[in-house]
């Protein structure tokens, strides 16, 4: 029977940090276990594979969310990575670390140790930045290369100058003092290729003689003895078998799997489980609950000259044909793009309107900027030229779930994000929509200026836009949450050892311990709770 110190359930954004924190003692011995397999291919190294990896359930799990009640009862895809690197092999490589006041308001809610000025070092800690931002908030030494794109494209440009028409300045760092304007966003990347938690903290460490990677190895649940895990249960190649550890349980498998594995190894609310047929081992009723994501939507328009990324004759041969080329001599042209390649943050009316210097005066909108079209029939693609803009809620009231559904699998989640069920949610994002027309609406877009084909301009009225919004309003993938750290009745982890309340050696760290979600996006904060936790685990073992 295999047996190790710690088991890390889940090679994503956290996971791999954990697993390299841990596996630097050569005297202990840590598995890692991933449910997807290996990352090594083009649609993950190249930035512009991303095209390739959504919905491509090699690479992603590509979960249906349940119908949702205020959106038309409409269901949508909910991409999550399912490979070494988990979703930062798959995501838009942006890397935020979110506002100040999200991290502070976590302090106030009992957080203890997860203050801005607790985390700030952290993020340091981990960033190699190749921008050469200040000091004060960036480090240097780190194994996350940071930088800024590769060949961002000019239209760019036009959307940044184009901010100046909606009082958005253009900001240069967003991780510096203010989230406030426009700008063109860093990603995680290095010398043109993605740069995943796996390729930064993993792959350079994987030759250690005391950890052992496991792929296509599903964890169906805790081997529970009284209030310890013993192992985990697995599945492999149809295999199912027990891996024992001798120390810890570690769950960084996310926002959804983190919570499907407890709950299927009796850890949840008490009621729902043993409708479920599941014994209850530990009653911990917000296993599953506070889920948050931010919901978005988009204004997406029609060029009237071929300037932008999209495949029409002119642009057939020195962009489509002669990318491979471009980007294989100089890590140039189109396939070094993100897709999101800028973007920013912005206040609503509602945030102008909210008391100075508290967390609602903030930015609540965030814009990503796509130098192409995106289609507005929902097509993965469209021909011909285009710009879109994309508008999310930065800090929705609404909030959702995961449960294991009724099929006696145990291993099949209902994932209900209950967007818009908070009226404030709707008001945010309608003015977000008029934000992003307001800035494309600039002198600035003239001359390429074509057809808005979404929402249209039949669309105006604030009930016009939220009835576009119920039906297209979708995630950006940010779920998080769902196994929150605090000290209210619902917690699930204790925010100064992330162990799992009414179990000994079992941890979760990954997004989902969140309480609540960041003003941007997830998966460098992901890295940093992977960090944090780390040294959690280590400060014990050293005790």
């Amino acid at each position: 029977m295999k047996a190790y110190d710690y088991i890390i359930v889940g090679a994503g954004a956290a996971g791999c940090v954990v697993a390299n924190r841990l596996s630097a003692d050569p005297k202990v011995s840590v598995c890692l276990i991933e449910a997807g397999g290996d990352s090594n291919s083009p649609w993950v190294t190249i930035p512009a594979g991303i095209f390739g990896l959504y919905g491509n359930k090699t690479y992603d799990y590509a979960f249906e969310g349940t119908p949702q009640t205020h959106l038309h009862n409409r269901k949508m895809m909910v991409n999550r990575g399912k490979t070494l690197g988990g979703s930062t092999a798959i995501n838009s490589m942006v890397y935020i670390r979110g506002n100040q006041n999200d991290y502070d308001g976590w302090g106030k809610l009992g957080c203890r140790g997860w203050s801005y000025q607790d985390v700030l070092p952290v993020f340091k800690k981990l960033e190699a930045n190749q921008s050469q931002q200040s000091a004060e908030y960036h480090g240097f030494d780190g194994e996350l290369a940071v930088t800024k794109q590769q060949d961002p494209h000019p239209v760019c440009r036009t959307f940044i100058k184009a901010g100046a028409t909606a009082g958005l300045p253009e900001n240069s760092d967003f991780n510096g003092p203010s989230q406030f304007g426009l700008g063109v966003y860093n990603v995680k990347q290095n010398k043109g290729q993605r740069v995943s938690s796996y390729s930064a903290f993993v792959k350079p460490i994987q030759s250690r003689s005391n950890l052992t990677i496991m792929t296509h190895t599903d964890v169906l649940s805790l081997l529970l003895e009284g209030d310890l895990a013993k192992g985990v249960n697995v599945e492999s190649n149809g295999q199912k078998e027990q891996i024992m550890a001798h120390k810890e349980v570690i769950l960084s498998a996310g926002t959804i799997v983190s919570p499907r594995i407890l709950l299927a190894s009796g850890i949840g609310n008490k009621a729902e489980l043993e409708a479920l047929g599941i014994e209850c081992r530990v009653d911990l009723p917000g296993v599953g609950e506070n889920l948050q994501d931010h919901i978005d939507s988009m204004v997406t328009v029609r060029a009237k000259t071929p300037e932008t990324i999209g495949v029409s004759l002119s642009s057939l041969v020195p962009h489509v044909i002669l990318a491979p080329i471009k980007y294989a001599l100089q890590r140039k042209g189109w396939l070094t793009t993100n897709y999101v390649e800028a973007g920013g943050f912005a206040k609503t009316k509602l945030a102008e309107s909210a008391e100075p210097g508290s967390a609602d005066a903030d930015p609540d909108i965030q814009f990503h900027f796509t130098p192409l079209y995106r289609s507005h029939r929902g097509k993965k693609f469209e021909f011909g030229h285009g710009y879109s803009v994309f508008t999310c809620v930065l800090r929705p009231r609404s909030t959702g779930s995961i449960k294991l559904a009724k099929d006696g699998s145990h291993r099949t989640v209902l994932i209900d994000h209950n967007f818009f069920a908070d009226e404030r949610d709707q008001k945010v994002l309608i003015e977000g929509i008029k934000k992003a027309r307001e800035i494309l609406a600039s002198p600035e877009f003239d001359g390429i200026r074509g057809k808005e084909m979404a929402p249209g301009k039949e669309v105006q009225t604030d009930e016009d836009i939220l009835h576009y919004l119920r039906e297209t309003a979708s995630t950006v993938y940010h779920p998080v949450g769902t196994c929150k750290m605090g000290i209210d009745d619902m917690a699930v982890v204790d925010p100064e050892s992330l162990k799992v309340k009414g179990l000994k050696n079992v941890r979760v760290i990954d997004a989902s311990i969140m309480p609540t979600l960041i003003s941007g996006n997830t998966s460098s904060p992901s890295m940093m709770i992977g960090e944090k936790g780390a040294q959690m685990i280590l400060s014990d073992s050293s005790c």
